[in-house]
């Protein structure tokens, strides 16, 4: 029988562990998407105790202590931080089979070298190490990432943020690249005309130019990506039910966009319109930068009205959706493509579904200017656990071409949770290393060794171009 999360943890050969141990362990981190508070790095925050850069924001515990019956008072109500990791440590020995358990026993080693189980029994031990660590400047924010390895990370920042915290960052000379992505999806949100209104009034601010008629719209937003690019910014993304890809013309928008200005409803069809519109000129600006452009597909978000209007979003309500992603996609892509500004591009999918829509809607826009110019992301959200990170390597690996994958990212809000590079590079190196026992590709180290260390690192070095 094997041991628990040991040195060989999900390496079941000896090809495996030698791809993983010599090559793959060792290579610094790119996180090219994550949602990090740049306030925190800047700062290099300290926190009291585990609870709070552990359970803070992580909705992934958050569903978990909801399904095993904890009161919401305990996950992100008025109880004490102690009890919240206690009412965590109760719920932790039932989430076997969910990679909750993995992950947070991965995260107790990796990060605070404690191999206990955490359990009820075990939990005031636990707290009471990890806390006295936490303490030290070793475990302030830039500690826990220089522990992990990380050389560059991404956030994910509106269009109208100042950037302050980047520029701090920058300035204090550290030695970790922290980059802000241009997140754009509130400048095109037309489901709420009243929101958006808002949105385009603190814009207006901002840029201190009023915002009347659509090109100055543009004209406002242009301002904010050109802003960016002074401040290190080279990814985009955006977080999408489904690509939007309607015929327009640019009256049409503009009739559309006064529409909204004035407060008045607009129909589906405008609104598809209009949002059609935006994503085409943000793939443009993102193309005439040399950015990286991503798109988040499939979430069907908030489902629960009752608890959204008590916790707000992103508090763990939302789900797998089951939209229709290949045709407007294909549209998207192509219209740019046939006026060849179509910039490297990333596409993630949250309904497995898609898995094999994705790895060959992939190949019909490579052009031979760049070695994987459109990818298909990693596993995300609901399918950055084992079965899914297998999933999607296999169809990319079948369909594609695996070598030239950029590799993984957290895609997390919290400084624990970069493990999750480690536990994407054991299953990559344990599906290599199971292919060459079983005689499916040659015994070549040297050869497949590079291709875990490219997919590991040097693929997003090369390709992000930092």
């Amino acid at each position: 029988m094997k041991k628990f999360l040991d040195e060989n943890f999900l390496l079941q050969t000896e090809t495996a562990r030698t791809l993983y141990h010599d090559y793959a362990k060792h290579m610094p981190i790119i996180d090219y998407h994550n949602h990090l508070i740049p306030e925190q790095i800047a700062e290099d925050k300290q926190f009291e105790n585990i609870t709070q850069v552990w359970l803070y924001g992580d909705h992934y515990k958050w569903r978990a202590m909801r399904t095993f019956g904890i009161d919401e008072y305990y996950i992100t109500g008025g109880a004490s931080d102690w009890e919240k990791f206690e009412k965590w440590a109760e719920t932790v020995p039932y989430t076997l089979r969910n990679p909750l358990y993995h992950w947070t026993h991965l995260e107790l080693q990796r990060y605070f070298d404690v191999h206990e189980l955490l359990s009820p029994a075990t939990a005031k031990q636990i707290w009471d190490e990890c806390n006295a660590k936490l303490q030290t400047k070793e475990y302030s924010v830039l500690g826990l990432l220089k522990k992990m390895n990380v050389k560059t990370l991404c956030t994910t920042d509106d269009p109208l943020d100042n950037l302050e915290f980047h520029q701090q960052i920058k300035a204090s000379g550290i030695d970790l690249m922290v980059l802000p992505a241009f997140r754009p999806d509130k400048a095109m949100n037309a489901d709420d005309v009243n929101g958006l209104n808002q949105y385009i009034d603190k814009l207006a601010a901002i840029v201190e130019k009023p915002i009347a008629n659509y090109q100055e719209y543009l004209a406002a937003l242009k301002s904010r990506h050109d802003f960016f690019v002074e401040n290190g910014a080279s990814v985009s993304d955006h977080g999408l039910e489904q690509i939007y890809a309607e015929d327009y013309t640019e009256e049409e928008v503009a009739q559309i966009f006064l529409k909204i200005r004035q407060g008045e409803s607009i129909t589906k069809e405008e609104n598809l319109k209009f949002k059609s519109a935006m994503l085409f000129q943000f793939a443009l600006w993102d193309h005439e930068r040399g950015w990286v452009q991503q798109y988040h597909l499939g979430a069907i978000r908030n489902n629960n009205d009752r608890l959204l209007s008590s916790l707000g979003p992103d508090t763990g309500f939302d789900s797998i959706g089951d939209f229709s992603q290949g045709r407007a996609l294909a549209k998207f892509l192509n219209k740019l493509d046939a006026g060849n500004k179509l910039a490297k591009t990333i596409l993630y999918n949250l309904n497995p579904a898609d898995n094999e829509l994705m790895a060959t809607m992939i190949g019909n826009y490579q052009d031979g200017t760049v070695a994987g110019k459109v990818q298909w992301g990693s596993g995300w959200w609901f399918l950055d656990q084992k079965d899914g990170m297998i999933k999607q390597i296999n169809a990319l690996s079948n369909m594609g071409l695996l070598s030239q994958f950029v590799g993984m990212l957290t895609d997390s809000r919290s400084f624990l949770s970069f493990p999750r590079h480690e536990y994407f590079r054991r299953i990559l190196c344990d599906l290599f290393g199971t292919d060459i026992e079983n005689g499916e590709i040659p015994n070549d180290i040297k050869l497949v060794s590079q291709l875990v260390e490219n997919i590991c690192y040097h693929n997003a070095k090369a390709y992000f171009s930092f």
